[in-house]
């Protein structure tokens, strides 16, 4: 009963972990094409709660990046595991205007998931705003290296950002996708 409670608070959470979208922007620029772009392929990797009531739990994530023809973005499909327990999970984040995003990570706030109501993307790392309800947080993916992504989610406390999940996934598909000029 703990782990499905945990499986259904934190995997919204951490499905906004490493799910980057996707969206047609005429006006995106290079660098966010080319980070999107070094996000396509398989990626797997271990994670924790470092905060709150189940600190300390560890997970495993496996997810497939995907960049639609033509746009500026990705999809991101996959699941992650916690013990027996595996709960699948997508990610549909698109471009919204110059400098910002919009999306759903499962059936986002309106659901079980969350909305991303706002972003940026700054030479190897992308940081997207979540909302749900009164929850507000952000979620930053900094790419380490070609086929390391380190990802991070925080919810505001009162008016300050704390580390609730940490990830570090690698690459599975033998060979990075796109470059990342920092």
């Amino acid at each position: 009963m703990i782990i499905r409670s945990l499986m259904s608070a934190v995997v919204p959470l951490v499905v906004g972990v490493v799910a980057v979208g996707s969206a047609q922007n005429a006006n995106a620029s290079e660098r966010e094409r080319r980070f999107f772009s070094s996000v396509e392929g398989r990626w797997s990797g271990p994670g924790e709660i470092v905060a709150g009531k189940y600190k300390g739990t560890k997970f495993v994530c496996n997810f497939t990046g995907t960049t639609p023809d033509g746009k500026v973005g990705m999809a991101l499909d996959g699941g992650c595991r916690v013990g027996l327990f595996t709960q699948k999970m997508s990610a549909a984040i698109e471009k919204s205007g110059r400098r910002g995003y919009r999306g759903t990570f499962m059936d986002g706030a309106a659901g079980k998931g969350l909305d991303v109501v706002g972003g940026s993307v700054a030479s190897n790392r992308v940081v997207f705003k979540l909302a749900r309800a009164s929850l507000d947080g952000a979620m930053q993916a900094r790419m380490a290296d070609e086929d390391t992504m380190n990802v991070t989610v925080s919810v505001k406390v009162e008016e300050q950002l704390v580390p609730v999940i940490g990830m570090s996934l690698k690459r599975l598909d033998g060979g990075s996708v796109g470059a990342i000029n920092q």
